[in-house]
């Protein structure tokens, strides 16, 4: 996208930008809802992300134009505090602007930036990350910051929190600054911390989006937090010593059963034994050979765990791993992202097509009268500059 990109920059503003970055949109692989339990996730960065052309200005404003958006939008630098509408794009890269400042960098000058993007809206694979990250690194072009790839992920992190003001953890930023071309990117989310996981050159994902939400779904995930919470307050009297949930052996669960509720305890079951599926692929994935097969169990094994112990899938996700699991060629399938509804990934050797995916989507469609959004996708690149003057 760098010349549709410029192109829409060009025409905007009339000079041609000195800067363009990309960074990847992601995909929750495994580690449902592991990271605000201390816990690992993997995470693919994937080749559809947003594109941002940019050039330094003269005074202070910043002006950005989406390929989405007749009007521009403009801010200046000293005006940061004011937040604009929580409808407005504008809050991300304005927010990542922020964020830098907060963090000791202070901008001379002003940008012009325009945007474009080929992650599908609502498809839940952070497109908001993308963008923050992409500004990022095209404001930082040319300036003597000293931030390594990890502040940066960190820095765009503390704009969604703290200036957006969604509670986002470390996995959208994560994958989408460190993603790299045929890995998996692990993340240790008890201190931060990032690595990749080499997969295979022919992999391939797919996600089938139902576009179905649970009207509690904001309480629901509240009430998980709460039950994780109560798990953790258990485990310590236990185990004193603990700094966050998973930090308890998953060998002496049992011993949890007569301090929790039984549901309490099922949401501390899954939370423990998802942490230690992680480890898992990540093991299967680095023996010699990858033992994939192995690995797409505990995709599997995950999905099951999220429908029967976390209870966060949902009748539409559960009919579309079922249909998956029939596919020789899919490696494993469970559900994406928060849960109460939304996509399916689908993780794949290069035989599963679009007529096999399109089959399914057919087969749900008679099932449940709608119809499942279907994305292909591949590993990418984590975020960086892609093209300057």
């Amino acid at each position: 996208m760098i010349e549709e990109v410029r192109e829409l920059f060009v025409e905007t503003f009339g000079v041609e930008p000195t800067v363009i970055s990309r960074a990847p949109g992601r995909i929750e692989f495994v580690g449902n809802h592991t990271d605000y339990n201390g816990g690992d996730v993997l995470g693919v960065a994937v080749q559809q992300g947003i594109s941002l052309a940019a050039r330094t200005r003269e005074d202070r404003l910043v002006r950005g134009i989406s390929e989405s958006g007749t009007t521009l939008f403009e801010c200046s630098l000293n005006d940061l505090e004011i937040r604009p509408p929580a409808t407005s794009w504008s809050r991300y890269p304005l927010g990542v602007l922020w964020a830098i400042q907060k963090h000791g960098s202070l901008f001379a000058h002003g940008f012009d930036i325009a945007v474009m993007s080929d992650v599908p809206s609502g498809a839940g694979m952070s497109s908001s990350a993308a963008l923050e990250l992409a500004t990022a690194y095209a404001a930082l072009h040319r300036f003597d910051h000293g931030f390594s790839r990890k502040d940066i992920v960190k820095i765009c992190r503390h704009a969604e929190n703290h200036y957006v003001g969604v509670p986002c953890g470390i996995l959208d930023q994560g994958v989408s600054g460190f993603g790299k071309r045929d890995h998996l990117v692990f993340i240790d989310c008890k201190h931060e911390a990032f690595s990749t996981v080499q997969i295979p050159a022919d992999t391939h994902f797919w996600i089938f989006n139902t576009d179905v939400k649970h009207s509690l779904i904001d309480s629901l995930y509240s009430e998980r937090f709460s039950e994780c919470g109560e798990g953790f307050d258990a485990a310590k009297t236990l185990k004193p010593g603990l700094e966050c949930l998973v930090d308890y052996p998953v060998s002496e669960l049992r011993a949890l059963s007569k301090k929790l509720s039984s549901i309490s305890y099922s949401r501390v079951s899954h939370i423990l034994n998802e942490n230690q599926r992680v480890k898992d692929v990540v093991r299967f994935l680095n023996a010699q050979p990858a033992d994939i097969v192995e690995a797409g169990k505990q995709l599997f094994a995950s999905h099951a765990s999220s429908r029967d112990l976390f209870e966060n899938s949902t009748k539409e996700l559960d009919f579309l791993v079922n249909e998956l699991s029939a596919y020789d060629e899919v490696y494993g399938a469970r559900l994406t992202g928060g849960g109460f509804g939304g996509a399916v990934m689908a993780w794949t050797s290069s035989d599963f097509t679009r007529a096999n995916a399109e089959a399914i989507g057919k087969r749900y469609s008679e099932k449940f009268n709608g119809n499942t959004r279907i994305l292909h996708c591949l590993s990418g690149e984590g975020a960086r500059v892609v093209w300057e003057s």
